[in-house]
């Protein structure tokens, strides 16, 4: 289990789209399980329906995304030398609106992990009912490849 600063050590993302706080349970090569708490003064709230506080459903992704990048992160050799960048989304599904004050329970499976490519399968939970589900593959890139 990790909190917020650790995170931040891993992901490249920061305020307003850093999209995790908190890994409660991880298996290096397996799986993942990490935590976002919604709040009221989420950026996304002032343009996403004002009226009608709902998550955008490709943010609920993309925290799947970020848990699948910690995931990857301690799953290959040299992370701090790597990036990974999101390459497909499959199979997603919306099942139920995320609000303010719902806690997202983010399951993340490891599907495949060769050579540069990594797929990942997520569930985003409230009160366990799957709220969002999705299969995600990333490439999995050197730094250095990037400066050339």
């Amino acid at each position: 289990m990790f909190d917020i600063e650790k995170i931040l050590n891993i992901l490249p993302h920061r305020y307003p789209f850093l999209l995790v706080d908190k890994v409660i349970e991880i298996q290096k090569g397996k799986s993942i399980i990490a935590l976002k708490n919604v709040t009221y003064n989420e950026p996304f709230f002032q343009g996403h329906f004002p009226n009608l506080k709902v998550m955008p459903g490709v943010l609920v992704i993309e925290a799947i995304a970020q848990a699948g990048g910690i995931l990857l992160y301690y799953s290959i050799p040299e992370p701090e030398n790597k990036l990974v960048f999101l390459s497909k989304i499959d199979k997603a599904k919306f099942r139920k609106p995320i609000v303010p004050g719902d806690q997202i329970r983010i399951e993340v499976d490891m599907l495949k992990l060769k050579n540069r490519i990594c797929q990942i399968r997520g569930k985003a939970k409230v009160e366990g009912e799957v709220a969002a589900e999705g299969e995600i593959l990333a490439a999995v890139l050197d730094v250095e490849d990037l400066n050339e």
